[in-house]
Protein backbone atom coordinates (compact mmCIF):
# COMPACT_ATOMS: atom_id res chain seq x y z
CA UNK A 1 0.00 0.00 0.00
CA UNK A 2 1.26 3.36 -0.69
CA UNK A 3 2.15 5.51 2.46
CA UNK A 4 -0.43 7.85 3.54
CA UNK A 5 -0.15 12.26 2.35
CA UNK A 6 1.02 13.76 5.53
CA UNK A 7 1.54 17.62 5.55
CA UNK A 8 5.24 17.46 5.75
CA UNK A 9 6.16 18.97 2.27
CA UNK A 10 3.94 22.09 3.65
CA UNK A 11 6.20 22.35 6.72
CA UNK A 12 9.92 22.71 4.66
CA UNK A 13 11.86 26.02 4.95
CA UNK A 14 12.24 27.77 1.53
CA UNK A 15 15.11 30.03 1.25
CA UNK A 16 15.37 32.58 -1.83
CA UNK A 17 17.94 35.36 -1.61
CA UNK A 18 17.87 37.69 1.55
CA UNK A 19 14.03 35.34 1.97
CA UNK A 20 14.07 32.56 4.73
CA UNK A 21 10.41 30.75 5.69
CA UNK A 22 10.04 28.09 7.93
CA UNK A 23 7.38 26.61 6.03
CA UNK A 24 5.65 26.91 2.72
CA UNK A 25 2.27 28.81 3.31
CA UNK A 26 1.35 31.63 2.36
CA UNK A 27 -1.53 34.25 3.44
CA UNK A 28 -2.99 34.97 0.04
CA UNK A 29 -3.68 38.86 -0.27
CA UNK A 30 -7.56 39.87 0.35
CA UNK A 31 -8.64 43.26 0.17
CA UNK A 32 -10.30 44.38 3.67
CA UNK A 33 -11.63 47.54 3.46
CA UNK A 34 -10.63 48.40 6.64
CA UNK A 35 -8.19 51.44 6.34
CA UNK A 36 -10.19 54.68 6.65
CA UNK A 37 -8.15 57.68 4.12
CA UNK A 38 -6.28 55.05 3.17
CA UNK A 39 -4.06 54.63 6.67
CA UNK A 40 -4.39 51.12 8.37
CA UNK A 41 -4.65 51.72 11.82
CA UNK A 42 -4.32 49.53 15.32
CA UNK A 43 -6.80 46.94 14.14
CA UNK A 44 -4.91 46.27 10.85
CA UNK A 45 -1.85 45.51 12.41
CA UNK A 46 -3.44 42.88 14.81
CA UNK A 47 -5.02 41.19 12.28
CA UNK A 48 -1.60 40.49 10.90
CA UNK A 49 -0.22 39.93 13.62
CA UNK A 50 -2.68 36.87 14.47
CA UNK A 51 -1.52 35.32 11.80
CA UNK A 52 2.42 35.81 12.47
CA UNK A 53 1.62 33.86 15.82
CA UNK A 54 0.16 31.14 14.12
CA UNK A 55 3.03 29.93 11.86
CA UNK A 56 1.59 31.45 8.97
CA UNK A 57 5.10 31.26 6.39
CA UNK A 58 4.70 34.40 4.62
CA UNK A 59 2.17 36.65 5.12
CA UNK A 60 1.24 38.93 1.70
CA UNK A 61 -0.66 41.88 2.73
CA UNK A 62 -4.05 43.03 1.12
CA UNK A 63 -3.89 45.13 -2.30
CA UNK A 64 -2.16 48.67 -1.57
CA UNK A 65 -2.06 51.42 -3.70
CA UNK A 66 0.11 53.57 -5.31
CA UNK A 67 0.38 57.35 -5.59
CA UNK A 68 -1.83 57.74 -8.62
CA UNK A 69 -4.96 60.03 -8.36
CA UNK A 70 -7.42 57.20 -8.80
CA UNK A 71 -5.46 53.84 -8.08
CA UNK A 72 -7.89 52.44 -5.92
CA UNK A 73 -11.87 51.51 -5.95
CA UNK A 74 -12.81 51.13 -2.74
CA UNK A 75 -12.90 54.19 -0.19
CA UNK A 76 -11.26 51.51 2.64
CA UNK A 77 -8.17 50.53 0.69
CA UNK A 78 -5.08 51.63 1.91
CA UNK A 79 -2.26 53.55 0.65
CA UNK A 80 1.58 52.88 0.28
CA UNK A 81 2.77 56.34 0.24
CA UNK A 82 2.12 59.35 2.53
CA UNK A 83 3.81 60.05 5.99
CA UNK A 84 0.03 58.47 8.07
CA UNK A 85 -0.35 55.39 5.83
CA UNK A 86 3.41 54.46 5.77
CA UNK A 87 3.65 55.03 9.52
CA UNK A 88 0.97 52.38 9.95
CA UNK A 89 2.34 50.14 8.18
CA UNK A 90 5.45 50.64 9.97
CA UNK A 91 3.40 49.23 12.99
CA UNK A 92 2.13 46.80 10.56
CA UNK A 93 5.49 45.35 9.85
CA UNK A 94 6.99 45.69 13.27
CA UNK A 95 4.22 43.75 14.84
CA UNK A 96 4.53 40.43 12.64
CA UNK A 97 8.31 40.41 13.36
CA UNK A 98 7.81 40.56 17.06
CA UNK A 99 5.44 37.59 16.73
CA UNK A 100 8.18 36.04 14.54
CA UNK A 101 6.38 36.25 11.11
CA UNK A 102 7.99 37.38 7.37
CA UNK A 103 5.56 40.05 5.25
CA UNK A 104 5.46 41.79 1.98
CA UNK A 105 2.62 43.92 0.61
CA UNK A 106 1.00 43.92 -1.92
CA UNK A 107 1.14 47.11 -4.56
CA UNK A 108 -1.47 47.47 -7.02
CA UNK A 109 -3.40 49.87 -8.98
CA UNK A 110 -6.60 48.64 -9.40
CA UNK A 111 -7.22 50.42 -13.62
CA UNK A 112 -10.38 51.07 -14.92
CA UNK A 113 -12.21 48.37 -13.21
CA UNK A 114 -15.61 49.29 -10.35
CA UNK A 115 -15.57 48.48 -6.92
CA UNK A 116 -18.13 46.52 -5.24
CA UNK A 117 -20.01 49.31 -3.13
CA UNK A 118 -20.32 51.95 -5.86
CA UNK A 119 -17.47 54.36 -5.06
CA UNK A 120 -16.06 56.03 -7.04
CA UNK A 121 -12.75 58.00 -6.72
CA UNK A 122 -12.35 61.53 -7.35
CA UNK A 123 -10.22 61.79 -9.86
CA UNK A 124 -10.59 60.46 -13.44
CA UNK A 125 -10.19 56.71 -13.98
CA UNK A 126 -7.38 55.54 -16.13
CA UNK A 127 -6.34 52.41 -17.77
CA UNK A 128 -4.23 51.10 -21.00
CA UNK A 129 -7.52 52.54 -23.56
CA UNK A 130 -10.22 53.86 -21.31
CA UNK A 131 -12.14 50.11 -20.90
CA UNK A 132 -13.09 47.96 -17.88
CA UNK A 133 -13.73 44.77 -19.62
CA UNK A 134 -15.05 44.41 -23.59
CA UNK A 135 -16.61 46.74 -24.65
CA UNK A 136 -16.97 48.37 -21.63
CA UNK A 137 -15.69 52.36 -21.10
CA UNK A 138 -14.52 53.90 -18.40
CA UNK A 139 -11.95 56.60 -17.58
CA UNK A 140 -9.47 57.64 -20.21
CA UNK A 141 -6.83 55.79 -22.01
CA UNK A 142 -3.30 56.58 -19.91
CA UNK A 143 -0.39 59.08 -21.79
CA UNK A 144 3.11 57.66 -21.90
CA UNK A 145 3.68 60.72 -19.66
CA UNK A 146 0.55 59.09 -17.33
CA UNK A 147 2.19 55.36 -17.81
CA UNK A 148 5.87 57.01 -17.10
CA UNK A 149 4.45 58.35 -13.49
CA UNK A 150 3.04 55.33 -13.21
CA UNK A 151 5.78 52.63 -13.59
CA UNK A 152 7.70 55.57 -11.20
CA UNK A 153 4.54 55.36 -8.70
CA UNK A 154 5.36 51.17 -8.47
CA UNK A 155 8.97 51.68 -7.98
CA UNK A 156 8.45 54.56 -5.11
CA UNK A 157 6.32 51.98 -2.91
CA UNK A 158 8.06 49.08 -3.43
CA UNK A 159 11.59 51.05 -2.16
CA UNK A 160 9.11 52.08 0.74
CA UNK A 161 8.52 49.13 1.54
CA UNK A 162 12.28 47.77 1.88
CA UNK A 163 13.25 50.67 3.78
CA UNK A 164 10.03 50.26 6.41
CA UNK A 165 11.78 46.47 6.74
CA UNK A 166 8.91 44.27 4.82
CA UNK A 167 11.02 40.85 3.69
CA UNK A 168 9.37 41.02 0.56
CA UNK A 169 7.39 42.87 -1.83
CA UNK A 170 4.19 41.67 -4.22
CA UNK A 171 3.22 43.70 -7.81
CA UNK A 172 -0.50 42.96 -8.53
CA UNK A 173 -0.95 41.96 -12.01
CA UNK A 174 -3.98 39.68 -11.91
CA UNK A 175 -8.11 39.67 -12.05
CA UNK A 176 -7.80 42.72 -14.56
CA UNK A 177 -6.53 45.34 -12.38
CA UNK A 178 -4.14 47.65 -14.34
CA UNK A 179 -1.47 45.65 -14.81
CA UNK A 180 -3.66 42.80 -16.79
CA UNK A 181 -5.35 45.40 -18.12
CA UNK A 182 -2.30 45.82 -20.18
CA UNK A 183 -1.88 42.33 -20.70
CA UNK A 184 -5.26 41.43 -21.72
CA UNK A 185 -5.63 42.12 -25.82
CA UNK A 186 -9.69 43.39 -24.56
CA UNK A 187 -8.89 45.99 -22.82
CA UNK A 188 -5.49 47.08 -24.53
CA UNK A 189 -5.93 48.32 -28.03
CA UNK A 190 -3.27 51.11 -27.73
CA UNK A 191 -1.38 51.20 -31.29
CA UNK A 192 2.06 52.73 -29.31
CA UNK A 193 4.84 50.26 -27.82
CA UNK A 194 2.82 49.85 -25.05
CA UNK A 195 0.10 47.84 -27.16
CA UNK A 196 0.21 45.39 -30.13
CA UNK A 197 -0.72 41.93 -31.04
CA UNK A 198 1.37 40.04 -29.63
CA UNK A 199 1.42 38.91 -25.43
CA UNK A 200 5.33 39.85 -25.74
CA UNK A 201 4.45 43.34 -26.92
CA UNK A 202 1.53 43.76 -24.45
CA UNK A 203 3.95 42.73 -21.33
CA UNK A 204 6.16 45.78 -22.12
CA UNK A 205 4.21 47.67 -19.24
CA UNK A 206 4.66 44.88 -16.68
CA UNK A 207 8.12 44.68 -17.82
CA UNK A 208 8.98 48.32 -17.33
CA UNK A 209 7.26 48.25 -14.01
CA UNK A 210 9.14 45.46 -12.64
CA UNK A 211 12.32 46.42 -14.05
CA UNK A 212 11.93 49.80 -12.27
CA UNK A 213 11.19 48.42 -9.36
CA UNK A 214 13.94 45.74 -9.14
CA UNK A 215 15.96 49.47 -9.41
CA UNK A 216 14.62 50.37 -6.67
CA UNK A 217 15.10 47.43 -4.27
CA UNK A 218 18.51 46.14 -5.57
CA UNK A 219 19.29 42.95 -6.78
CA UNK A 220 18.75 40.56 -3.77
CA UNK A 221 15.33 41.87 -2.44
CA UNK A 222 12.59 39.27 -3.48
CA UNK A 223 10.29 40.54 -5.91
CA UNK A 224 6.80 38.80 -6.34
CA UNK A 225 4.26 39.58 -9.38
CA UNK A 226 0.58 38.27 -9.08
CA UNK A 227 -0.59 36.68 -12.20
CA UNK A 228 -3.73 35.50 -13.29
CA UNK A 229 -5.64 33.74 -16.72
CA UNK A 230 -9.21 35.12 -15.70
CA UNK A 231 -10.44 38.27 -14.65
CA UNK A 232 -13.16 39.50 -12.90
CA UNK A 233 -14.78 41.03 -15.62
CA UNK A 234 -14.22 37.41 -17.33
CA UNK A 235 -13.89 34.46 -15.73
CA UNK A 236 -13.18 32.43 -18.92
CA UNK A 237 -10.58 34.74 -20.35
CA UNK A 238 -7.16 34.03 -20.78
CA UNK A 239 -3.99 35.27 -21.37
CA UNK A 240 -1.91 32.90 -22.92
CA UNK A 241 -3.63 29.71 -24.37
CA UNK A 242 -0.41 27.58 -24.99
CA UNK A 243 2.61 27.00 -23.15
CA UNK A 244 4.56 28.88 -26.17
CA UNK A 245 2.38 31.95 -25.80
CA UNK A 246 3.15 31.41 -21.83
CA UNK A 247 6.89 31.42 -22.44
CA UNK A 248 6.23 34.89 -24.39
CA UNK A 249 4.46 36.12 -21.33
CA UNK A 250 6.59 35.20 -18.73
CA UNK A 251 10.21 35.05 -19.71
CA UNK A 252 10.47 39.17 -20.54
CA UNK A 253 9.17 39.27 -16.95
CA UNK A 254 11.24 37.16 -14.95
CA UNK A 255 13.69 38.70 -17.32
CA UNK A 256 13.11 42.61 -15.95
CA UNK A 257 13.77 41.01 -12.46
CA UNK A 258 10.23 38.86 -11.06
CA UNK A 259 11.85 36.02 -8.78
CA UNK A 260 8.65 34.52 -8.17
CA UNK A 261 5.12 34.27 -9.93
CA UNK A 262 2.20 33.83 -8.08
CA UNK A 263 -0.39 32.05 -10.23
CA UNK A 264 -3.67 33.11 -9.12
CA UNK A 265 -6.50 30.16 -10.08
CA UNK A 266 -10.13 29.72 -8.62
CA UNK A 267 -9.33 26.06 -8.33
CA UNK A 268 -5.63 25.07 -7.57
CA UNK A 269 -6.00 21.89 -8.97
CA UNK A 270 -6.87 22.29 -12.30
CA UNK A 271 -4.75 21.73 -14.94
CA UNK A 272 -3.62 24.51 -17.05
CA UNK A 273 -3.16 22.79 -20.53
CA UNK A 274 -4.97 19.34 -20.11
CA UNK A 275 -5.04 18.81 -24.24
CA UNK A 276 -0.69 18.30 -23.17
CA UNK A 277 -0.87 16.64 -20.28
CA UNK A 278 -4.68 15.55 -18.99
CA UNK A 279 -6.44 15.96 -16.49
CA UNK A 280 -4.04 15.93 -13.67
CA UNK A 281 -1.83 17.85 -15.29
CA UNK A 282 -0.14 21.08 -14.29
CA UNK A 283 -1.85 23.99 -12.77
CA UNK A 284 -1.03 27.20 -14.01
CA UNK A 285 2.07 27.64 -10.99
CA UNK A 286 3.20 24.17 -12.40
CA UNK A 287 3.51 25.33 -15.28
CA UNK A 288 4.68 28.81 -14.92
CA UNK A 289 7.80 26.75 -13.18
CA UNK A 290 8.30 24.57 -16.00
CA UNK A 291 8.73 27.38 -18.44
CA UNK A 292 11.04 29.61 -16.83
CA UNK A 293 12.83 28.16 -13.76
CA UNK A 294 11.12 30.71 -11.48
CA UNK A 295 10.06 29.82 -8.09
CA UNK A 296 5.55 29.81 -8.15
CA UNK A 297 3.14 30.36 -5.26
CA UNK A 298 -0.04 28.29 -6.45
CA UNK A 299 -3.66 29.47 -5.14
CA UNK A 300 -7.47 29.06 -5.55
CA UNK A 301 -9.67 27.48 -3.09
CA UNK A 302 -7.07 26.01 -1.00
CA UNK A 303 -8.89 23.86 2.04
CA UNK A 304 -12.64 24.78 1.60
CA UNK A 305 -15.08 23.30 -0.58
CA UNK A 306 -16.27 26.09 -2.33
CA UNK A 307 -15.08 28.16 -4.65
CA UNK A 308 -13.92 31.74 -3.79
CA UNK A 309 -15.89 33.87 -5.74
CA UNK A 310 -18.93 32.41 -4.67
CA UNK A 311 -18.43 33.82 -1.05
CA UNK A 312 -18.79 37.32 -2.41
CA UNK A 313 -22.26 36.30 -2.68
CA UNK A 314 -22.92 34.70 0.33
CA UNK A 315 -21.77 31.37 -0.02
CA UNK A 316 -20.66 29.51 3.47
CA UNK A 317 -17.43 26.51 2.63
CA UNK A 318 -16.78 23.72 4.84
CA UNK A 319 -13.02 22.54 5.14
CA UNK A 320 -11.74 19.53 2.87
CA UNK A 321 -8.35 17.58 2.94
CA UNK A 322 -5.85 19.00 1.81
CA UNK A 323 -4.93 15.15 -0.34
CA UNK A 324 -4.48 17.16 -3.67
CA UNK A 325 -2.15 19.91 -1.81
CA UNK A 326 0.53 17.65 -0.61
CA UNK A 327 0.45 15.45 -3.47
CA UNK A 328 1.01 18.10 -6.28
CA UNK A 329 3.93 19.75 -2.99
CA UNK A 330 5.88 16.32 -3.04
CA UNK A 331 5.97 16.81 -6.51
CA UNK A 332 7.47 20.22 -5.88
CA UNK A 333 4.97 21.33 -9.12
CA UNK A 334 5.11 24.64 -7.64
CA UNK A 335 7.29 26.05 -4.41
CA UNK A 336 4.49 27.67 -2.11
CA UNK A 337 1.00 27.95 -1.47
CA UNK A 338 -1.20 30.71 -0.67
CA UNK A 339 -4.34 30.51 1.55
CA UNK A 340 -6.98 32.97 1.43
CA UNK A 341 -10.32 32.34 3.10
CA UNK A 342 -9.42 29.76 5.14
CA UNK A 343 -6.93 31.82 7.21
CA UNK A 344 -9.13 34.84 6.75
CA UNK A 345 -11.75 33.35 8.78
CA UNK A 346 -9.39 31.33 11.06
CA UNK A 347 -6.15 32.75 12.38
CA UNK A 348 -4.78 29.46 13.47
CA UNK A 349 -5.12 27.52 10.59
CA UNK A 350 -1.85 26.72 9.62
CA UNK A 351 -1.21 26.27 14.00
CA UNK A 352 -4.05 23.61 13.00
CA UNK A 353 -2.70 21.50 10.07
CA UNK A 354 0.73 21.55 11.21
CA UNK A 355 -0.44 19.51 14.93
CA UNK A 356 -3.08 17.62 12.84
CA UNK A 357 -6.01 19.40 14.77
CA UNK A 358 -7.86 19.43 11.49
CA UNK A 359 -10.93 18.75 13.56
CA UNK A 360 -11.20 22.25 15.09
CA UNK A 361 -10.93 23.58 11.80
CA UNK A 362 -13.45 26.38 11.12
CA UNK A 363 -16.14 26.79 8.04
CA UNK A 364 -15.53 29.64 6.17
CA UNK A 365 -18.55 32.08 7.22
CA UNK A 366 -19.28 35.00 4.86
CA UNK A 367 -19.43 37.34 7.23
CA UNK A 368 -15.70 37.33 8.30
CA UNK A 369 -15.59 39.50 5.16
CA UNK A 370 -17.28 41.98 7.22
CA UNK A 371 -14.85 41.94 10.31
CA UNK A 372 -11.00 42.07 10.66
CA UNK A 373 -10.79 38.17 12.43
Amino acid sequence: MPSPLTPDSLFQPFQLKSLTLKNRIVMAPMTRNFSPNGVPGANVAEYYRRRAEADVGLILSEGTVIDRPASRNEAGIPFFHGEDALAGWADVIDGVHAAGGKMGPQIWHTGATRGMSGWKPEAQVESPSGLNGPGDPNGVAMSEEDIADTIAAFASAAADASKLGFDVVELHGAHGYLIDQFFWQATNLRDDRYGGASLKQRARFAAEVVAATRAAVGPDYPLILRLSQWKQQDYKARIATTPDEMSDWLLPLKEAGVDVFHCSQRRFWEPEFPEIDGDEGLNFAGWAKKLTGAATISVGSVGLSGEFLAAFGGQSSSPVGLDALVKRMEAEEFDLIAVGRAILGDPQWVSKIRTGDTAELKPFDPASLAELV
